[in-house]
């Protein structure tokens, strides 16, 4: 069996930064064990398997070690590889996931992606966060990856975090969020339960935060980075019970995956 794969520097308009994803265009569904292993074999954040023609798609997404609902930068990459080699006269494309379907447009310079809006519940800090981070939370919100606000974007930056305290958070992971100093807010994500210890630059997380900083800041366009060491920059929109998290995308590699029977 030979598959085609891509993988995709997203977020960046630059080679080497932003978040990497693996990309496998599919004729067919493989069995999740394989998508699995070739996940793990890729060793990167996600790797997104997609399969569908004439701008309608299926997609579904993989860490090394499982599969998630919903991933923000391999869909940035695998809407990269259908605008750039599939259908290069494509404006607009729909995916259907575990998340709904995930509209995504093409706008030349940007692709953007029109993802869920999701809100924590603001609670006391649990005391692992503290210890986890060695700073303490000036707001916490709970949901499927905890949300934490800091004091600034140096805080954000410096924080050097316990992996092991916050894998034994629940959920999916840590976000961490400040004011930015040279853009609205700026952000960093930890989410060892799902073998990330840190992922570069997370588009996921966005469904959180740009309603958070919607808010906060009273206005509904915000430019936003991900203080990660790769870095990545994301230009999002608060649209209600929608967001807008757009961004550029880079090529890495083109080749083909065998696998023996």
């Amino acid at each position: 069996m030979r598959l085609p794969i891509f993988q995709v520097d997203a977020f960046t308009n630059e080679l080497f930064r932003g978040n990497p994803a693996a990309v496998c265009p599919l004729e067919e569904w493989l069995p999740d064990q394989l998508m699995q292993a070739i996940a793990m074999e890729n060793n990167l954040s996600e790797t997104a398997f997609f399969l569908g023609k004439e701008g309608l798609y299926e997609i579904r997404w993989f860490t090394p070690i499982s599969e998630v609902d919903l991933c923000g930068h391999a869909t940035l990459a695998a809407a990269f590889v259908i605008f750039t080699f599939k259908e290069p006269h494509r404006m607009m494309l729909r995916f259907h996931s575990k998340s709904g379907a995930l509209e995504v447009s093409n706008n030349g310079d940007t692709i953007a992606l029109d993802f869920p809006a999701a809100f924590g519940e603001q609670r006391p800090a649990p005391p692992l966060i503290s210890q986890a981070l060695g700073v303490p939370p000036i707001e916490y919100y709970f949901g499927d990856s905890h949300l934490v606000l800091l004091e600034s974007e140096k805080v954000v930056a410096s924080l050097t975090p316990n992996l092991e305290l916050i894998a034994r958070l629940p959920g999916m992971g840590l976000v961490v969020t400040a004011r930015g100093e040279q853009c609205d807010f700026v952000s960093r994500y930890f989410a060892p339960q799902i073998g990330i210890n840190e992922d570069p630059v997370t588009g996921a997380t966005h469904c959180y935060l740009v309603p958070y900083w919607a808010k906060r800041l009273g206005k509904s366009a915000l430019y936003a980075k991900q203080l990660s060491a790769r870095g990545g920059e994301l230009f999002c929109e608060d649209r209600g019970e929608r967001v807008s998290i757009a961004g550029h995308a880079v090529m890495y590699l083109q080749g083909e995956i065998t696998i023996s029977s």
